[in-house]
Protein backbone atom coordinates (compact mmCIF):
# COMPACT_ATOMS: atom_id res chain seq x y z
CA UNK A 1 0.00 0.00 0.00
CA UNK A 2 1.52 3.32 -1.08
CA UNK A 3 1.32 6.69 0.67
CA UNK A 4 -1.62 8.02 -1.34
CA UNK A 5 -3.70 5.03 -0.46
CA UNK A 6 -2.81 5.49 3.22
CA UNK A 7 -3.77 9.21 3.11
CA UNK A 8 -7.09 8.33 1.45
CA UNK A 9 -7.70 5.67 4.06
CA UNK A 10 -7.07 8.28 6.87
CA UNK A 11 -9.20 11.10 5.18
CA UNK A 12 -6.39 13.59 5.77
CA UNK A 13 -7.20 15.88 2.83
CA UNK A 14 -10.70 16.30 4.03
CA UNK A 15 -9.52 17.08 7.56
CA UNK A 16 -7.04 19.66 6.26
CA UNK A 17 -9.67 21.43 4.22
CA UNK A 18 -11.99 21.57 7.18
CA UNK A 19 -9.23 23.02 9.39
CA UNK A 20 -8.40 25.71 6.86
CA UNK A 21 -12.02 26.70 6.58
CA UNK A 22 -12.34 26.98 10.36
CA UNK A 23 -9.18 29.11 10.57
CA UNK A 24 -10.38 31.50 7.89
CA UNK A 25 -13.67 31.80 9.70
CA UNK A 26 -11.97 32.61 12.99
CA UNK A 27 -9.75 35.25 11.38
CA UNK A 28 -12.70 36.93 9.75
CA UNK A 29 -14.58 36.86 13.03
CA UNK A 30 -11.64 38.39 14.91
CA UNK A 31 -11.09 41.13 12.35
CA UNK A 32 -14.75 41.93 12.45
CA UNK A 33 -14.69 42.16 16.23
CA UNK A 34 -11.63 44.43 16.18
CA UNK A 35 -13.17 46.70 13.60
CA UNK A 36 -16.37 46.82 15.59
CA UNK A 37 -14.45 47.61 18.82
CA UNK A 38 -12.44 50.34 17.07
CA UNK A 39 -15.55 51.93 15.69
CA UNK A 40 -17.16 51.72 19.13
CA UNK A 41 -14.21 53.29 20.90
CA UNK A 42 -14.04 56.17 18.41
CA UNK A 43 -17.58 56.97 17.49
CA UNK A 44 -19.24 56.41 20.87
CA UNK A 45 -18.68 58.68 23.97
CA UNK A 46 -18.25 55.77 26.30
CA UNK A 47 -15.73 54.13 24.01
CA UNK A 48 -13.75 57.39 23.70
CA UNK A 49 -13.58 57.74 27.51
CA UNK A 50 -12.41 54.15 27.88
CA UNK A 51 -9.80 54.63 25.19
CA UNK A 52 -8.50 57.79 26.83
CA UNK A 53 -8.29 56.06 30.20
CA UNK A 54 -6.32 53.18 28.69
CA UNK A 55 -3.93 55.59 26.96
CA UNK A 56 -3.31 57.51 30.23
CA UNK A 57 -2.80 54.31 32.23
CA UNK A 58 -0.38 52.98 29.65
CA UNK A 59 1.56 56.24 29.62
CA UNK A 60 1.81 56.28 33.45
CA UNK A 61 2.92 52.66 33.52
CA UNK A 62 5.56 53.32 30.86
CA UNK A 63 6.87 56.33 32.77
CA UNK A 64 6.99 54.41 36.07
CA UNK A 65 8.78 51.52 34.38
CA UNK A 66 11.41 53.87 32.92
CA UNK A 67 12.24 55.40 36.44
CA UNK A 68 12.36 59.13 35.59
CA UNK A 69 13.57 60.08 39.10
CA UNK A 70 16.89 58.63 40.43
CA UNK A 71 18.66 59.17 43.78
CA UNK A 72 22.36 60.09 43.74
CA UNK A 73 24.02 58.85 46.95
CA UNK A 74 26.56 60.90 48.98
CA UNK A 75 30.06 60.47 47.62
CA UNK A 76 28.77 59.97 44.06
CA UNK A 77 28.50 62.23 41.02
CA UNK A 78 26.09 61.74 38.11
CA UNK A 79 26.59 62.65 34.46
CA UNK A 80 23.28 63.15 32.63
CA UNK A 81 23.60 62.86 28.83
CA UNK A 82 20.97 64.15 26.40
CA UNK A 83 20.66 61.59 23.61
CA UNK A 84 18.97 64.12 21.31
CA UNK A 85 21.35 67.07 21.63
CA UNK A 86 24.47 65.30 22.99
CA UNK A 87 24.88 67.72 25.90
CA UNK A 88 26.05 66.54 29.34
CA UNK A 89 25.25 67.85 32.82
CA UNK A 90 26.99 67.06 36.13
CA UNK A 91 24.65 66.22 39.00
CA UNK A 92 25.71 66.04 42.66
CA UNK A 93 24.08 64.08 45.46
CA UNK A 94 20.29 64.30 45.67
CA UNK A 95 17.33 63.54 43.36
CA UNK A 96 17.84 63.66 39.56
CA UNK A 97 15.04 63.93 36.93
CA UNK A 98 15.40 61.85 33.76
CA UNK A 99 13.22 61.93 30.68
CA UNK A 100 12.72 58.39 29.38
CA UNK A 101 14.44 57.60 26.06
CA UNK A 102 15.99 61.09 26.03
CA UNK A 103 18.29 61.21 29.09
CA UNK A 104 20.90 58.66 30.17
CA UNK A 105 22.52 58.85 33.64
CA UNK A 106 25.98 57.52 34.59
CA UNK A 107 26.98 57.34 38.27
CA UNK A 108 30.64 57.59 39.35
CA UNK A 109 31.99 57.18 42.91
CA UNK A 110 34.20 59.99 44.24
CA UNK A 111 35.39 57.91 47.22
CA UNK A 112 38.87 56.41 47.40
CA UNK A 113 38.92 52.96 45.87
CA UNK A 114 41.46 50.17 46.39
CA UNK A 115 42.83 47.83 43.75
CA UNK A 116 44.75 44.65 44.63
CA UNK A 117 45.95 42.30 41.89
CA UNK A 118 44.94 39.11 43.72
CA UNK A 119 45.84 36.87 40.75
CA UNK A 120 49.50 37.90 41.16
CA UNK A 121 49.74 37.77 44.96
CA UNK A 122 51.21 34.22 45.08
CA UNK A 123 54.16 32.73 43.22
CA UNK A 124 52.05 29.67 42.43
CA UNK A 125 49.00 31.74 41.44
CA UNK A 126 47.41 32.00 37.98
CA UNK A 127 49.34 35.16 36.93
CA UNK A 128 52.52 35.69 38.98
CA UNK A 129 55.04 38.44 38.27
CA UNK A 130 58.39 37.74 36.63
CA UNK A 131 61.69 39.04 38.02
CA UNK A 132 64.90 39.87 36.16
CA UNK A 133 66.16 36.31 36.80
CA UNK A 134 63.02 34.87 35.23
CA UNK A 135 61.59 33.61 38.55
CA UNK A 136 57.89 33.65 39.27
CA UNK A 137 57.14 35.73 42.33
CA UNK A 138 53.98 36.89 44.04
CA UNK A 139 53.74 40.47 45.33
CA UNK A 140 50.87 41.92 47.32
CA UNK A 141 50.39 45.38 45.80
CA UNK A 142 47.77 47.80 47.10
CA UNK A 143 46.88 50.90 45.06
CA UNK A 144 44.50 53.54 46.32
CA UNK A 145 42.94 55.84 43.69
CA UNK A 146 39.97 58.16 43.16
CA UNK A 147 38.27 59.90 40.24
CA UNK A 148 39.08 63.56 39.58
CA UNK A 149 35.77 65.27 40.31
CA UNK A 150 36.83 68.38 38.38
CA UNK A 151 37.28 66.46 35.08
CA UNK A 152 34.48 63.92 35.21
CA UNK A 153 32.08 66.01 33.11
CA UNK A 154 34.76 66.49 30.42
CA UNK A 155 35.79 62.81 30.29
CA UNK A 156 32.32 61.31 30.70
CA UNK A 157 32.06 60.50 26.99
CA UNK A 158 35.44 58.69 26.88
CA UNK A 159 35.60 57.11 30.36
CA UNK A 160 34.01 53.63 30.54
CA UNK A 161 31.28 52.79 32.97
CA UNK A 162 33.44 50.43 35.09
CA UNK A 163 36.53 52.57 35.53
CA UNK A 164 38.29 50.15 37.87
CA UNK A 165 38.01 47.03 35.72
CA UNK A 166 38.25 48.55 32.24
CA UNK A 167 40.71 51.40 32.82
CA UNK A 168 42.67 51.17 36.07
CA UNK A 169 43.44 47.44 36.20
CA UNK A 170 45.01 47.11 32.71
CA UNK A 171 47.25 50.14 33.21
CA UNK A 172 48.42 49.05 36.68
CA UNK A 173 48.97 45.43 35.67
CA UNK A 174 51.11 46.41 32.67
CA UNK A 175 53.24 48.85 34.68
CA UNK A 176 53.77 46.37 37.54
CA UNK A 177 54.88 43.56 35.24
CA UNK A 178 57.25 45.75 33.24
CA UNK A 179 58.71 47.30 36.39
CA UNK A 180 59.23 44.05 38.34
CA UNK A 181 60.88 42.51 35.28
CA UNK A 182 63.67 45.10 35.53
CA UNK A 183 64.61 44.17 39.15
CA UNK A 184 65.99 41.09 40.81
CA UNK A 185 64.13 39.21 43.53
CA UNK A 186 66.53 40.45 46.19
CA UNK A 187 65.96 44.06 45.16
CA UNK A 188 62.17 43.59 45.21
CA UNK A 189 61.81 42.08 48.67
CA UNK A 190 64.84 43.54 50.45
CA UNK A 191 67.32 46.10 49.17
CA UNK A 192 65.27 48.46 46.92
CA UNK A 193 61.76 48.01 48.25
CA UNK A 194 61.10 51.69 48.96
CA UNK A 195 62.73 52.81 45.68
CA UNK A 196 60.56 50.43 43.67
CA UNK A 197 57.44 51.62 45.48
CA UNK A 198 58.27 55.26 44.73
CA UNK A 199 59.11 54.49 41.10
CA UNK A 200 55.80 52.67 40.63
CA UNK A 201 53.90 55.67 41.98
CA UNK A 202 55.80 58.06 39.71
CA UNK A 203 55.13 55.88 36.66
CA UNK A 204 51.47 54.98 37.25
CA UNK A 205 50.21 58.38 38.44
CA UNK A 206 50.70 60.25 35.09
CA UNK A 207 49.13 57.40 33.09
CA UNK A 208 45.97 57.42 35.21
CA UNK A 209 45.84 61.23 35.42
CA UNK A 210 45.28 61.40 31.65
CA UNK A 211 41.99 59.57 32.12
CA UNK A 212 40.88 61.62 35.13
CA UNK A 213 42.02 59.15 37.82
CA UNK A 214 44.11 60.41 40.77
CA UNK A 215 46.53 57.90 42.30
CA UNK A 216 46.73 58.30 46.10
CA UNK A 217 49.33 55.73 47.12
CA UNK A 218 51.15 52.55 46.14
CA UNK A 219 52.10 50.02 48.83
CA UNK A 220 54.13 46.84 48.45
CA UNK A 221 53.17 44.10 50.87
CA UNK A 222 54.28 40.49 51.23
CA UNK A 223 56.58 39.02 48.57
CA UNK A 224 55.92 35.34 47.92
CA UNK A 225 59.09 33.58 46.67
CA UNK A 226 59.46 30.14 45.09
CA UNK A 227 60.29 27.41 47.59
CA UNK A 228 63.72 26.62 46.09
CA UNK A 229 64.70 30.26 45.99
CA UNK A 230 63.44 30.69 49.55
CA UNK A 231 65.63 27.79 50.71
CA UNK A 232 68.63 29.28 48.91
CA UNK A 233 67.95 32.71 50.39
CA UNK A 234 67.66 31.24 53.87
CA UNK A 235 70.99 29.43 53.44
CA UNK A 236 72.58 32.62 52.09
CA UNK A 237 71.16 34.64 54.94
CA UNK A 238 72.52 32.10 57.41
CA UNK A 239 75.98 32.44 55.82
CA UNK A 240 75.71 36.22 55.83
CA UNK A 241 74.60 36.19 59.43
CA UNK A 242 77.51 33.95 60.31
CA UNK A 243 79.95 36.23 58.49
CA UNK A 244 78.34 39.28 60.09
CA UNK A 245 78.59 37.64 63.49
CA UNK A 246 82.27 36.83 62.87
CA UNK A 247 82.90 40.42 61.80
CA UNK A 248 81.24 41.76 64.92
CA UNK A 249 83.18 39.20 67.00
CA UNK A 250 86.48 40.36 65.49
CA UNK A 251 85.54 43.99 66.03
CA UNK A 252 84.66 43.16 69.62
CA UNK A 253 87.99 41.38 70.14
CA UNK A 254 89.89 44.36 68.69
CA UNK A 255 87.97 46.71 70.94
CA UNK A 256 88.68 44.46 73.91
CA UNK A 257 92.42 44.47 73.05
CA UNK A 258 92.37 48.25 72.74
CA UNK A 259 90.41 48.48 75.96
CA UNK A 260 92.97 46.25 77.72
CA UNK A 261 95.85 48.35 76.39
CA UNK A 262 94.13 51.56 77.42
CA UNK A 263 93.33 50.08 80.82
CA UNK A 264 96.98 49.05 81.30
CA UNK A 265 98.16 52.50 80.24
CA UNK A 266 95.64 54.12 82.53
CA UNK A 267 96.71 51.84 85.38
CA UNK A 268 100.37 52.74 84.72
CA UNK A 269 99.59 56.43 84.73
CA UNK A 270 97.44 55.97 87.83
CA UNK A 271 100.26 54.17 89.67
CA UNK A 272 102.77 56.83 88.64
CA UNK A 273 100.45 59.52 89.86
CA UNK A 274 99.83 57.58 93.08
CA UNK A 275 103.59 57.12 93.59
CA UNK A 276 104.24 60.80 92.93
CA UNK A 277 101.44 61.74 95.27
CA UNK A 278 102.78 59.36 97.94
CA UNK A 279 106.32 60.76 97.56
CA UNK A 280 105.02 64.30 97.72
CA UNK A 281 102.94 63.36 100.72
CA UNK A 282 105.96 61.82 102.48
CA UNK A 283 108.09 64.90 101.70
CA UNK A 284 105.39 67.18 102.96
CA UNK A 285 104.95 64.96 106.04
CA UNK A 286 108.71 64.99 106.72
CA UNK A 287 108.87 68.74 106.38
CA UNK A 288 105.86 69.10 108.60
CA UNK A 289 107.40 66.69 111.10
CA UNK A 290 110.70 68.58 111.14
CA UNK A 291 108.87 71.84 111.56
CA UNK A 292 106.77 70.28 114.28
CA UNK A 293 109.85 68.87 116.06
CA UNK A 294 111.45 72.30 115.99
CA UNK A 295 108.46 73.60 117.90
CA UNK A 296 107.97 70.44 119.99
CA UNK A 297 111.53 70.12 121.42
CA UNK A 298 111.17 73.12 123.80
CA UNK A 299 107.89 71.67 124.95
CA UNK A 300 109.55 68.26 125.45
CA UNK A 301 112.33 69.84 127.55
CA UNK A 302 109.76 71.64 129.61
CA UNK A 303 107.80 68.42 129.92
CA UNK A 304 110.94 66.52 131.14
CA UNK A 305 111.68 69.23 133.67
CA UNK A 306 108.07 69.14 134.77
CA UNK A 307 108.18 65.36 135.18
CA UNK A 308 111.43 65.61 137.20
CA UNK A 309 109.88 68.14 139.50
CA UNK A 310 106.76 66.00 139.74
CA UNK A 311 108.94 62.97 140.65
CA UNK A 312 110.72 64.93 143.38
CA UNK A 313 107.39 66.18 144.67
CA UNK A 314 106.07 62.61 144.62
CA UNK A 315 109.20 61.39 146.46
CA UNK A 316 108.82 64.02 149.18
CA UNK A 317 105.14 63.25 149.36
CA UNK A 318 105.79 59.50 149.70
CA UNK A 319 108.44 60.09 152.41
CA UNK A 320 106.08 62.36 154.30
CA UNK A 321 103.27 59.85 153.85
CA UNK A 322 105.50 56.96 155.03
CA UNK A 323 106.59 58.93 158.12
CA UNK A 324 102.98 59.76 158.88
CA UNK A 325 101.96 56.12 158.40
CA UNK A 326 104.82 54.93 160.68
CA UNK A 327 103.86 57.43 163.34
CA UNK A 328 100.23 56.40 163.00
CA UNK A 329 101.15 52.72 163.30
CA UNK A 330 103.29 53.45 166.39
CA UNK A 331 100.42 55.36 167.97
CA UNK A 332 98.07 52.52 167.07
CA UNK A 333 100.45 49.95 168.59
CA UNK A 334 100.75 51.98 171.79
CA UNK A 335 97.00 52.35 171.97
CA UNK A 336 96.50 48.62 171.28
CA UNK A 337 99.05 47.70 174.01
CA UNK A 338 97.34 49.98 176.49
CA UNK A 339 93.98 48.50 175.51
CA UNK A 340 95.27 44.93 175.94
CA UNK A 341 96.83 45.78 179.28
CA UNK A 342 93.66 47.34 180.50
CA UNK A 343 91.69 44.37 179.16
CA UNK A 344 94.01 41.96 181.00
CA UNK A 345 93.67 43.95 184.16
CA UNK A 346 89.91 43.96 183.80
CA UNK A 347 89.91 40.16 183.16
CA UNK A 348 92.12 39.57 186.22
CA UNK A 349 89.89 41.74 188.34
CA UNK A 350 86.79 39.98 187.01
CA UNK A 351 88.29 36.53 187.69
CA UNK A 352 89.39 37.58 191.12
CA UNK A 353 85.95 39.03 191.93
CA UNK A 354 84.23 35.96 190.48
CA UNK A 355 86.49 33.62 192.46
CA UNK A 356 85.82 35.50 195.65
CA UNK A 357 82.07 35.41 194.97
CA UNK A 358 82.21 31.69 194.16
CA UNK A 359 84.26 30.97 197.28
CA UNK A 360 81.84 32.87 199.43
CA UNK A 361 78.89 31.09 197.72
CA UNK A 362 80.48 27.67 198.28
CA UNK A 363 81.16 28.56 201.88
CA UNK A 364 77.56 29.57 202.40
CA UNK A 365 76.34 26.40 200.64
CA UNK A 366 78.70 24.25 202.72
CA UNK A 367 77.39 25.80 205.94
CA UNK A 368 73.83 25.29 204.66
CA UNK A 369 74.48 21.61 203.76
CA UNK A 370 76.19 21.07 207.03
CA UNK A 371 73.18 22.38 208.79
CA UNK A 372 70.68 20.56 206.49
CA UNK A 373 72.15 17.32 204.97
CA UNK A 374 68.87 16.38 203.24
CA UNK A 375 69.06 19.51 201.05
CA UNK A 376 71.40 17.68 198.66
CA UNK A 377 68.90 14.88 198.21
CA UNK A 378 66.10 17.36 197.60
CA UNK A 379 68.09 19.29 195.06
CA UNK A 380 69.00 16.09 193.23
CA UNK A 381 65.41 14.95 193.29
CA UNK A 382 64.26 18.32 191.88
CA UNK A 383 66.72 18.05 189.00
CA UNK A 384 65.74 14.45 188.24
CA UNK A 385 62.01 14.98 188.59
CA UNK A 386 61.38 15.78 184.88
CA UNK A 387 63.35 12.70 183.67
CA UNK A 388 62.62 9.81 186.03
CA UNK A 389 60.00 8.97 188.54
CA UNK A 390 61.34 7.69 191.86
CA UNK A 391 59.91 6.97 195.26
CA UNK A 392 61.97 8.51 197.98
CA UNK A 393 62.24 6.23 200.91
CA UNK A 394 64.00 7.12 204.05
CA UNK A 395 67.62 6.12 203.63
CA UNK A 396 69.28 3.72 205.88
CA UNK A 397 71.14 5.09 208.71
CA UNK A 398 74.14 6.93 207.52
CA UNK A 399 73.13 6.34 203.82
CA UNK A 400 72.52 8.63 200.80
CA UNK A 401 69.47 8.54 198.56
CA UNK A 402 71.60 8.63 195.40
CA UNK A 403 74.38 6.57 196.76
CA UNK A 404 73.90 3.84 194.18
CA UNK A 405 74.00 6.44 191.35
CA UNK A 406 77.22 7.83 192.71
CA UNK A 407 78.73 4.38 193.19
CA UNK A 408 78.73 4.44 197.03
CA UNK A 409 78.20 1.21 198.89
CA UNK A 410 75.78 1.12 201.75
CA UNK A 411 77.17 0.14 205.22
CA UNK A 412 76.71 -3.47 205.91
CA UNK A 413 75.09 -4.38 209.28
CA UNK A 414 76.89 -6.63 211.60
CA UNK A 415 75.09 -9.93 211.92
CA UNK A 416 76.07 -13.04 213.57
CA UNK A 417 77.67 -15.40 211.24
CA UNK A 418 74.90 -17.79 210.69
CA UNK A 419 73.98 -20.03 207.85
CA UNK A 420 72.66 -18.15 204.82
CA UNK A 421 74.41 -14.90 205.64
CA UNK A 422 76.45 -15.04 202.46
CA UNK A 423 73.42 -15.56 200.38
CA UNK A 424 71.59 -12.54 201.78
CA UNK A 425 74.62 -10.34 201.18
CA UNK A 426 74.90 -11.42 197.61
CA UNK A 427 71.20 -10.86 197.15
CA UNK A 428 71.50 -7.34 198.45
CA UNK A 429 74.39 -6.61 196.18
CA UNK A 430 72.57 -7.96 193.15
CA UNK A 431 69.48 -5.96 193.99
CA UNK A 432 71.58 -2.85 194.44
CA UNK A 433 73.22 -3.50 191.02
CA UNK A 434 69.89 -4.00 189.35
CA UNK A 435 68.60 -0.77 190.81
CA UNK A 436 71.63 1.22 189.73
CA UNK A 437 71.48 -0.22 186.16
CA UNK A 438 67.77 0.64 185.88
CA UNK A 439 68.43 4.15 187.10
CA UNK A 440 71.23 4.64 184.56
CA UNK A 441 69.03 3.30 181.70
CA UNK A 442 66.22 5.69 182.64
CA UNK A 443 68.69 8.64 182.70
CA UNK A 444 69.98 7.67 179.26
Amino acid sequence: MNIKEKLKAMNIPEKLSEGVKQGVFLVRSGLGAVVSLFRWSIFTPKGRRLTAGLVVAGTVGLVAASRPVTLIEPGQVGIRMNLVTGNTAELREGWALLVPHIHRLRLYSLKDQVFRPDRSANASGPAPFQSAEGLSIGVEVTLRYALDSARISQLAASVPDDVGRELVEPVIDGVLRSHFARHTVREIFATQRMEIQKALFDEIAPLLAKDGVLLRSVTLGNVDLPQQYRNGVEALLAEELSAEKMRYTLDLKEKQIKETALSAEAEKVRREKVAEAAASEEIIAAKAKAEAMRHILPFKEKEIEQRRLEAEAAKVSRITQASAEAEARRIEADGEADARRKLAESDAYRIEATGKASSEQLAREADLITKNPLLIQKTLADKLSDKIQVIIAPPQAGGFIAGNLLGQSSPKPQYASAPGSRRSESSDESESGYASEGTQQQEE
